[in-house]
Parts: structure tokens; sequence; C-alpha cells
């Protein structure tokens, strides 16, 4: 290993090192990494328009849905919807939760659950303060159970589009194959929570008995907020479909340019307002962290990887689908997971590639004719890049969006709280995951 790999590998450890401890904020932390393997002269200017280029689809999908949610901010619905969500719990803790995992289940079938988080953290702040519990724990569960939640079709979390993306994957194929086990691993958090939350989970509060939804405060600018809120969603769903082939990426810009026209129309506050609003924070964190993600493939430790799965596991596919499972879902506790995956991806084609399962022509974007065995492999990437994430504040978009959101509102959340919740669900997960993963392979074998 020359001087350049040491480099990079120390500048990489440092940076997570500096984030699990604390020392420094977590942005801060990833700039300078990237601003030391640029001084030492080892991140060039093709590496970053390589690490712009592979994090444009995900940070468009984050940036739109946090325009959208802000848009929808004056219009009064996200306290409208607060309000009927507190008198459906009745004060009690238990429903309150189940409530979250049900409808964070319901908008990450649609959206990406970054997404999600920003539309419904007003409301789970709004619900925690009336049952007078702290809303660090349910913020932290809500972005877990939206990580998981995104497994349930192939738009939810931007790692498992990435993934589907780049074997050619439809939006029915990811229904078929994959969807039922994101269901279960959304249900195995059920029994889960009253363990982690138990201190949400057994609270019984008696709410005021005038508990009545104000009118909205704007409900013309409300209606044409979830219209182009609805807009998005179909888009999602059938956008690749249309003859100008409409990918999600895209679909967030159209939804957030709709939005701001929204604004600009009603004339209630300004564009730049609004703009200033966005967690820019989170989005410079993952763009740097693709920029480290990008500087580590420099180390040749991917490429290795492809020829050690080889060498170790020659063609049993099923021993390479659960060590990917557990390397990636390892390492995206660690690493931001998307771009993680985006590496990863590299790495598994690589494999298939030096195993000759398929030509050397799948490590390009266009190759599409995977065989059918080597579809359980790309599931549990998905499983493992999406799960994985959920160990750590750092691990998912969806987790850095939630610990913002916790921030604004005046309560850090450290690396080692996040983790006290998000270990013990990951572990179980995976298992989970394992089991579908195996079984998949017995099904492709009937």
């Amino acid at each position: 290993m020359d001087l350049q790999h040491i480099v990079i590998l120390a500048v990489f450890a440092g940076v997570i090192l500096a984030i699990a401890i604390n020392v420094i904020d977590m942005t801060v932390a990833a700039m300078l990494g990237v601003s030391t393997l640029i001084i030492f002269g080892i991140f060039t200017q093709h590496d970053i328009l390589s690490a712009v280029k592979a994090a444009g689809g995900p940070l468009s999908l984050l940036f739109g849905g946090m325009v959208v949610a802000r848009t929808l901010e004056p219009t009064g619905i996200f306290e409208q919807i607060g309000i009927r969500f507190l008198s459906a719990t009745n004060g009690s803790g238990k429903r309150f939760l189940l409530g979250v995992v049900a409808l964070v289940s319901v908008l990450c079938a649609f959206l990406p659950n970054a997404t999600t988080v920003i539309l419904l953290a007003p409301i789970i702040i709004r619900i925690t303060k009336e049952l007078d519990v702290d809303f660090v724990g349910p913020m932290v569960v809500t972005a877990i159970i939206s990580n998981s939640a995104g497994l349930l079709t192939l738009i939810g979390d931007p790692a498992t589009f990435l993934v589907g993306s780049s074997i050619g994957m439809t939006f029915g194929q990811y229904l078929q194959k994959v969807s039922l086990g994101g269901l279960l691993n959304i249900l195995v958090l059920v029994p889960l929570l009253p363990v982690v939350m138990k201190d949400v989970w057994h609270v019984q509060r008696t709410l005021p008995a005038n508990l009545k939804p104000k009118p909205l405060v704007r409900p013309f600018m409300a209606a044409l907020s979830l219209l182009v809120l609805a807009a998005m969603i179909i888009l999602f769903i059938f956008g690749e479909d249309l003859p100008t082939h409409i990918v999600p990426p895209a679909v967030a810009i159209i939804g957030a340019s709709l939005a701001l026209l929204v604004v600009y129309g009603a004339k209630i506050e300004p564009i730049e307002k609004v703009l200033k609003d966005i967690d820019w924070k989170t989005l410079i964190f993952l763009l740097s962290m693709f920029c480290l993600v990008e500087a580590f493939n420099k180390t040749g430790v991917i490429q290795s990887l492809s020829l050690g799965f080889n060498k170790w596991f020659g063609i049993n596919l099923l021993l390479v689908a659960l060590m990917v499972l557990m390397v990636v879902g390892f390492g995206s506790s660690l690493l931001a997971n998307i771009p993680l995956v985006a590496a990863m991806i590299l790495m598994l084609k690589g494999y298939f590639v030096v195993a000759q399962l398929v030509p050397e022509e799948a490590l390009g974007p266009a190759f599409t004719a995977w065989p059918a065995s080597s579809l359980p492999v790309f599931v549990a990437m998905m499983f493992a890049g999406t799960l994985g994430g959920n160990a750590t504040l750092i691990g998912a978009s969806a987790n850095i969006v939630s610990v913002g959101i916790c921030a604004a509102n005046g309560k850090s959340v450290t690396f080692t709280r996040f983790m006290r919740y998000g270990i013990p669900l990951t572990v179980c997960q995976l298992a989970v995951s394992a089991a579908y993963v195996a079984a998949l392979f017995l099904w492709g074998n009937r």
C-alpha cells in the first residue's frame, strides 16, 4: 500500500471517528476530510466531477422532498393532521407509536424516506409535546421506520433506487420480488417497540376535551401544494413508463419547481426564504461523503473485494449474498449508505464478471441481461444498504435529516444515543433479511 492509499484510509477513518465521538460537527468533519485529500493532491477535479455525478440522483430526491415539505408548512396542514392524529391516539403512547409505523409505511411506499421524515416531523414533535414525552426517541424511530418502509417500493429509498436502477429493475418487478421483504422488516419492528421505546409505549395521558383541528390557514395554497405532492407520487410510479422516461430524481426537481411556483403565485413569502430553510447542511454532508467514498475507491479495496469474493466463495451465490448482507450492512452503519452502496454496486458487478457469470459489458450502466440467479444477491445489497444504515445517525439520509430536525428544535442527538435505538433494531432486521434472501434462492430453484 503506497502513501496515497494510507492518507486516504487515515482521513476516512479520522472523519468517522470525529463524528462518532462528537468532537466536531459531522458536516464540518466530512468537508475537512475532502479538503485534506484535495490539499494532498489525492482528490482531483475528475474525482470531484465523478462524485457529483454519482450524488446527483439521491441529492435531487432529497432536495425536491425538502422543498415540497417546506411549501406545505405555511398552509396549516401539519397542525390539522397533528390534531387529528393526536385525537386518534387517545393519549396512548402505544397507539401513537403504532400510528407512526402505519403512517410512515404508507407514505414511504411512494415518497423517498427522508422526504417522509421532513413531512411528518412537525406532526410527531407536536404530539410528543402533548403526551409530555421527549421527541428524540420518536424522531429517531421515525427515521428507522422510514428506512425500513423505503424497501416497500423501488422509489422509497435512494440506496434501493440506486441498486434497482443499476440492473434495470422496473417498479413492477420490484413489487414482485422485494416488497414482501420490506413489509417483513417493518412488521419485525412492532414487537421491538415496547423494548426500545418503553418510556413512550407505556405513556397514558388525558387529552383536552375540546381537541379539535383548526381550519386551514390557506386552504387554496394547501390544495395546490397537495396537488403537487400527488403529481410527484404519480410520476414516481409511472414516470419511467412515459415516452420521455422521467426518472425519480427528475420527478423530484419537477415537484420542487412546481411547489416554488405555488409559493411565488400565492405571494405569502419570498422564494428566498423558502430556499433558505432547506436543510443544506445535510445535502452538503452527503455530497462530502460521496467524495470520500470516491476517494476510497482509489485504494483498490473495492476491486480487491470483487476478486476476494470469487476466490473465497466461487459461484456459491447464497454465501455471496449473505456476505454482502453482512459487509454492506456493517459498512452502512459507519458510512452514509447512499455513497457506500454506489461503490459496492461496482464491486458486486465486478464479482459477477470475474466469476464469468456475465460478460464484461455488465460493468456498464446499460447492461440489463442479468441472470435470474443474481437477483437475490442484489436484493441482499438493497437490504444491507437500507437497513444497515439504521444503526447510526450517519448511516442514512433520513437519519441525518431526523437528527438535524431534533437539533433545530433544541435537542442534539449524539452518536451513542442514536445507536441505543438503532443497533438492536438493525440486528433483528438484518436477520429477517438473511432469511428472506435465502428464501428467494429456494423459490428461484423450484
